[in-house]
């Protein structure tokens, strides 16, 4: 039996052995029966074939994603029919993160050297765009993007001289401006970011007013998380036990279910390299790392938390999904699918999406 999920809250329990509950939903025939039920993605009909590295799960019925030759779409019914609402005249950018409000108000990036990282607004669910930023210095490239609540947001950026560079907004996304460099730690020869699902810079968001920020970097001798408690004013940093020592591995996706608990995934994104220590988990608000004791086979980019569980979270990649029931120490596969960000929203659902224009919905299927 396949069941969509429609109030998923929370996987509470081991995928091996034990059933999956469904946190506030009404027990299924599978349950009754003691069958188990484990997660799995619902592929929808894009209608597109450009590579998804943006996604924004506003709620169960709506999302948005952002990805090449300027492709912004959004689906309003659960991902039965997505509309294209990309920018005019975006077919040249590379959209790589989106973030949204609701399903009317939502920020995009387009990455990339020079004047390419760009970012911008629409309040009418993608029929009229503001480009609010342009980036006039030829030797910064911004990759990803979070928000605090509404009105607070910052875009991460690849050091130029020596230092991450931050922009800040105050007003939504509807201007920018350049954080001061000098509470920025200098980075390591060769510290970048990824720019691989929108997940380089995230926030503990969910209550207004939040302050905390962190960015994910690799690229150099070691993998680094810099967390900041002042909106990207300052920053602090620690090492993470990731796969580092080459400009293709590092910490590529995190996510924070508040301000203590955060999960690292990452490794080497060269297809067939391995990734033994794929992820990590922090306690301490990134002040400490420690790496999972059962990570995910191989290269993850994307991670995401579901809404209102403590211990249950995904993970994807182009090999695969995996599943935590504990918090990050152990993960389990789940699907052997291609997709390279994951998100939930507030009520439940969660989405993925790749390459190929895939996008996908998180549903249950029951065990034998």
């Amino acid at each position: 039996m396949r069941r969509t999920l429609t109030t998923l809250r929370t996987l509470a329990a081991a995928l091996c052995g034990t059933a999956l509950v469904l946190t506030g939903t009404a027990a299924t025939p599978a349950q009754a029966a003691g069958k188990a039920l484990t997660p799995a993605w619902e592929l929808r009909d894009s209608g597109s074939d450009a590579r998804f590295r943006g996604l924004a799960a506003v709620s169960r019925t709506t999302a948005w994603a952002a990805g090449t030759k300027g492709t912004v779409l959004l689906t309003r019914d659960r991902g039965h029919s997505w509309r294209n609402v990309s920018p005019p005249g975006a077919g040249t950018l590379e959209f790589r993160d989106v973030e949204a409000f609701d399903a009317r108000r939502a920020v995009v990036l387009a990455i990339g050297e020079g004047e390419a990282s760009r970012v911008f607004r629409t309040d009418d669910g993608g029929t009229t765009w503001t480009e609010t930023f342009r980036n006039a210095d030829p030797k910064a490239f911004y990759d990803c993007l979070a928000f605090f609540d509404a009105r607070h947001g910052i875009a991460l950026g690849d050091p130029v001289d020596g230092r991450f560079r931050v922009l800040a907004t105050g007003d939504g996304g509807r201007s920018w401006r350049v954080l001061p460099a000098s509470g920025m730690p200098e980075a390591l020869p060769g510290e970048a970011a990824f720019a691989a699902s929108g997940q380089c810079v995230v926030t503990a968001r969910g209550r207004s007013g939040g302050r905390d920020a962190w960015i994910a970097t690799g690229g150099a001798a070691s993998s680094r998380v810099l967390h900041s408690a002042d909106r990207g004013r300052t920053w602090t940093v620690t090492g993470a036990p990731v796969p580092a020592g080459d400009p293709a591995r590092g910490v590529f996706g995190l996510a924070f279910r508040d301000r203590a608990h955060g999960l690292a995934v990452g490794g080497d994104y060269r297809a067939g390299q391995p990734s033994e220590r794929a992820a990590a988990v922090s306690g301490d608000g990134g002040a400490t790392w420690s790496a999972s004791a059962r990570p995910p086979g191989a290269y993850r980019s994307g991670v995401a938390w579901l809404p209102r569980g403590r211990t249950t979270a995904l993970a994807v990649g182009p090999t695969g999904s995996d599943v935590t029931t504990d918090g990050g120490r152990t993960w389990r596969a789940f699907d052997t699918g291609s997709y390279d960000t994951v998100d939930c929203a507030p009520d439940g659902g969660c989405w993925a999406a790749g390459e190929k224009g895939r996008l996908a919905r998180l549903t249950a299927r029951s065990g034998r």
